[in-house]
């Protein structure tokens, strides 16, 4: 394959940022989306071809899927027009999912059978990264692949790590997310405890933005999106509930503990039973003390 091509699957919060900073940065293009007018939205654009995963696999060097999990890529695999049955040689898979190892790596066995280099690529940076191309990510996978394809990425990451064999991006992935939800959590207690005391939430965020209890926490998602009453972080309590779930399983696969991650998954269970699921996580600050309750009510 002489041309360098890029195929991505999946337009919404993130993939969308994803795909036009490839387009910006001119490197020739395929998307796709199941939502029409998710592709519809690219169809001006210059560079770029709207086309099914089966076509992007015969033509594209790499193929990105920014899709909820792997069964829905193990769908786009499947047929005489999918990706396993049309993929050209040489072509790398990245799986930009938040998913299960252990799915991973079957995934990826697959598509090794049919001589596709599979990697699944953990993200950090949420939306907001995707959109100016600064995402941090965590690769597990053939190493010689992503070396092959490591300067199309520089398009849309500042930061990449290769951390192992299949499924070290999405282990990895899932402990940072089982942390990161775990301090967002810990911060809003500590807001509302503020709160209570008669000090401002603004001015318990400027303290710890100069002193030992810092986070992207309270750097980032506290003044931009709960401070400055937007309430836009762009994820929903589903997708944090659906990390710590993965989370905490894949710790008991592993013999360990994680008390304080199983803590976070019973609050976000707590919250989707509040009719939470497709609510932008940062409200979990202003319903905090009414989930509390009910988990108060539940141990008694």
């Amino acid at each position: 394959m002489a041309e360098q091509k890029v195929g991505v699957v999946g337009l919404g919060n993130m993939g969308g940022g994803i795909a036009r900073n490839f387009q910006k940065a001119g490197i020739p293009l395929m998307v796709w989306d199941v939502a029409p007018a998710a592709r519809t939205a690219f169809g001006a654009l210059a560079g770029v071809e709207i086309a099914p995963p089966g076509d992007m696999a015969a033509v594209c060097t790499m193929i990105i899927f920014v899709v909820p999990a792997t069964p829905e890529i193990a769908s786009c695999f499947e047929g005489k027009d999918g990706v396993l049955a049309r993929a050209a040689q040489g072509l790398v898979v990245y799986d930009f999912t938040t998913s299960d190892p252990v799915a991973t790596k079957a995934l990826a066995a697959r598509a090794a059978e049919h001589g596709i280099a599979y990697l699944d690529a953990g993200m950090s940076g949420g939306a907001t990264g995707a959109d100016a191309g600064t995402l941090t990510l965590m690769l597990g996978g053939d190493k010689a692949a992503f070396e092959r394809t490591r300067t199309l990425l520089d398009a849309i990451a500042e930061r990449i790590f290769h951390l192992g064999g299949s499924g070290a991006g999405h282990t990895l992935k899932l402990i940072h997310n089982m942390v990161c939800h775990t301090i967002f959590l810990a911060t809003c207690e500590g807001g509302r405890m503020a709160e209570a005391a008669g000090i401002k939430l603004a001015d318990m965020i400027a303290v710890f933005n100069v002193a030992n209890a810092r986070s992207y926490a309270s750097e980032v998602r506290f003044p931009k999106h709960i401070l400055s009453g937007k309430w836009d972080a762009r994820s929903r309590v589903y997708n944090l509930r659906k990390d710590l779930s993965m989370a905490v399983g894949l710790a008991g696969a592993l013999a360990t503990k994680v008390p304080l991650g199983t803590v976070t998954s019973d609050f976000l269970d707590v919250a989707i039973a509040h009719g939470m699921t497709e609510t932008d996580y940062s409200r979990l600050y202003e319903r905090f003390d009414e989930i509390v309750v009910d988990i108060g009510k539940k141990r008694k």
